[in-house]
């Protein structure tokens, strides 16, 4: 079937389901999707893979773009370093492997020795997701993920030996392992034992903290904390360096207000420090019963403060790093003194500050970007960062804690001359006047005469930052010679608290009119014009392309939706998404439905619209935002859509949300949906030679 052929979809069956929801019929024809085990939908999956398959592979611009993306990821890149006893750690890709590879040295001037190569795992689908090494450096815990599943499995490693130990920690899931300090064992979190059938569905409560003792079976694990009255609570729990205090970090979800309670490590008496999950409380670090936490309290975009245990109310709390004008988005300590990096405008600026909270000065970046890392023991001298920004392969960096000074330890070396293209940030205003910062990056030479094919890519939720940082696919896009457009959405995190609650619940409309008034200003500005525009966005991002391109389906070319929040009156109902409510309110609270309801994607499609054309894509093991909501937006879609522009779904099998995807499977993703995006938005895959 050729990309002009008028396309025939499968026939998606109707059921006659009507929910009443707070005296409203809300129809949802297409619930039979949700059995992700049935052979219906099984059989649905392949016949909608049968239509999409062939148009994608009869896009002239697939064959050059897919070239060209092998290219764009065959570089050398780097993980930061981190350190454990006399060991340096860290990752390295040699650019043609599917996944990254984990290295170890006792020297920082070695290339090292490979400690774990998960492109050699017997289970092609398994990824490396998450490591923690003791704090001598020789055994180390990491986690294993299958299919891209957010089930994770634990094993353990003799790093003097390189030997796999036999402890197995099972049915982990939205969890970080931290060792004791005496080495005996990690702490983690897990879940009962789900049904086989149902787990990549089930919704995820009565998350339990446990501890496991090097050694020994994980049904001896000793239960740390659980509350069996709070089944929506989960967990983080570690040792203070000194060794003398357990912590316990508990959180709600995706909710950015959190509780902290302590107990002395060789007791089990709980002491309710921060109980009221009333701000989001970051602990940074301790010098005996002195703690140190980042905290919104009283100060939306965040500031330091010190809790002495043994006078631990609020009046006695100091303020060591007061507010600044801009958002306090992380916080490190080493003795003595303070890394702390903030968003300015969403970039980064680190600053520096004694333990007392006096400035000391600044790490001084490369460019406009973001700068990650900074992480390590206490009584460490010296800590890494990542920097990266659009135009800037990230780069990894030693920082002298003593000194100041900062020293490049890796810097990729890409097959494309970046000293072509530039980035610029605008601001432009918003629907309701609210000033929204945009970084664009495209040639030096472009013009605007408003014929740049534009990628807009947007989020907008969960207090996440929109950042730069260097991607192929973006690269390859400009490259074709086009333009990338990011703008830092309300809903994210950019400006502090009341930025990211000014895009939630019944505010979230605010985070679609900031994207589409990115949209009209690069055509008031003369960047390009409608047609010329795709949008692309995952997972809340998915939600925010659905949703724009049903509201102002004249404004895009073309669409891209990735593993979206689609049907936003059940999304609460499967494995997490109950947690989401904090951003998105409850479908079962009359004022949240009501304006959930006005932009649910799922709902709110109408026929005889010509919608511009989408792709939509998702995974058969997305247990973050189940398939079932793509299932049932392209149903609805291709049932309602008038014209002959395209409106198709991508289902990759074998893969989850995004993370652990191999990098093969990635560029074929991306020549797909960047072939899809390019043929619809009128831009020519005609690439100069690459930079050697």
């Amino acid at each position: 079937m050729g990309a002009a052929d008028k396309i025939q979809y499968p026939q998606t069956r109707k059921v006659d389901q009507v929910d009443v929801l707070h005296g409203v019929n809300v129809a949802d024809p297409y619930r039979w999707l949700e059995d992700a085990n049935s052979a219906e939908t099984a059989e649905w999956v392949r016949a909608q893979n049968k239509v999409t398959k062939p148009y994608l592979d009869s896009l002239t611009e697939r064959s050059p773009i897919f070239t060209k993306l092998s290219e764009v990821y065959n570089y050398e890149r780097y993980s930061a370093v981190s350190r454990s006893g006399d060991r340096y750690f860290w990752s390295r890709h040699d650019g043609r492997q599917d996944r990254a590879v984990l290295y170890v040295s006792n020297s920082l001037a070695s290339e090292g020795e490979v400690l774990l190569d998960p492109n050699k795992f017997a289970d092609k689908t398994l990824s490396l997701s998450g490591t923690s090494k003791r704090k001598d450096g020789k055994v180390m815990a990491y986690m294993l993920q299958k299919a891209g599943s957010d089930w994770m499995e634990v094993a353990f490693m003799d790093i003097d030996t390189k030997r796999e130990l036999p402890d197995r920690l099972k049915w982990v899931k939205f969890s970080g392992m931290a060792w004791s300090e005496d080495g005996t064992g990690i702490y983690y979190n897990r879940y009962d034992e789900p049904s086989e059938k149902t787990r990549l569905q089930d919704s995820n409560v009565n998350q339990k903290s446990y501890f496991h003792k090097l050694g020994t079976p994980q049904a001896e694990d000793k239960l740390i904390f659980f509350r069996e009255s709070e089944k929506n609570w989960m967990y983080y729990a570690f040792e203070t360096e000194d060794g003398k205090y357990l912590m316990l970090h508990i959180g709600k979800g995706s909710d950015r207000n959190d509780a902290w309670f302590y107990r002395k490590v060789k007791g089990d008496k709980w002491v309710e420090l921060l109980p009221k999950f009333d701000a989001d409380y970051d602990y940074i670090g301790s010098e005996g019963t002195r703690l140190f936490f980042r905290t919104s309290l009283d100060a939306e975009r965040g500031r330091v403060i010190e809790i002495d245990l043994t006078k631990p109310e609020k009046p006695n709390w100091k303020t060591l790093i007061p507010q600044s004008t801009d958002p306090l988005s992380g916080v490190s300590y080493f003795t003595g003194q303070f890394v702390a990096e903030y968003k300015k405008d969403a970039r980064t600026v680190v600053k520096l500050f004694d333990g007392t909270g006096k400035p000391t000065g600044e790490v001084k970046l490369p460019g406009m970007g973001v700068a990650a890392g900074f992480s390590g023991r206490q009584d460490d001298t010296e800590t890494f960062y990542t920097f990266t920004s659009y135009t800037f392969p990230a780069s990894v960096y030693r920082f002298d804690l003593k000194t100041h000074q900062s020293t490049l330890f890796k810097q990729p070396k890409v097959p494309v001359d970046l000293s072509q293209y530039k980035t610029e940030q605008v601001f432009y205003n918003s629907k309701d006047g609210t000033r929204v910062p945009m970084f664009l990056t495209m040639r030096k030479d472009a013009k605007r005469d408003g014929n740049n094919a534009v990628l807009l890519y947007g989020y907008g939720g969960f207090n996440l930052p929109a950042t730069p940082a260097y991607s192929p696919k973006w690269i390859t896009w400009l490259e074709m010679g086009g333009m990338i457009a990011h703008p830092a959405l309300r809903g994210g995190g950019e400006y502090g608290r009341e930025w990211h609650l000014a895009g939630t619940k019944s505010r979230k409309q605010n985070v679609f009119d900031d994207f589409i008034a990115a949209a009209e200003h690069l055509v008031k500005e003369k960047y390009t014009q409608p047609k010329k525009i795709a949008i692309s966005g995952g997972s809340n991002g998915g939600l925010l392309v659905a949703a724009v391109m049903l509201q102002r389906p004249e404004l895009f070319g073309a669409a891209a939706p990735a593993v979206g929040v689609l049907d936003m009156l059940r999304f609460h109902k499967f494995t997490i998404g109950w947690g989401w409510q904090s951003d998105y309110g409850s479908p079962d609270n009359p004022e949240d439905f009501k304006a959930i309801y006005a932009y649910s994607p799922y709902h709110n499609v109408k026929s005889g619209v010509a919608y511009p054309p989408t792709i939509v894509t998702t995974a058969d093991h997305d247990d973050r935002v189940v398939p079932a909501h793509s299932f049932k937006f392209i149903s609805t879609l291709q049932s309602a859509q008038m014209g002959e522009s395209p409106v198709l779904i991508r289902i990759q099998t074998e893969a989850g949300h995004g993370a652990g995807k191999p990098q093969s499977m990635e560029i074929d993703e991306g020549a797909d949906v960047m072939a899809f995006l390019a043929h619809h938005v009128g831009l020519k895959p005609v690439f100069k030679a690459s930079a050697k």
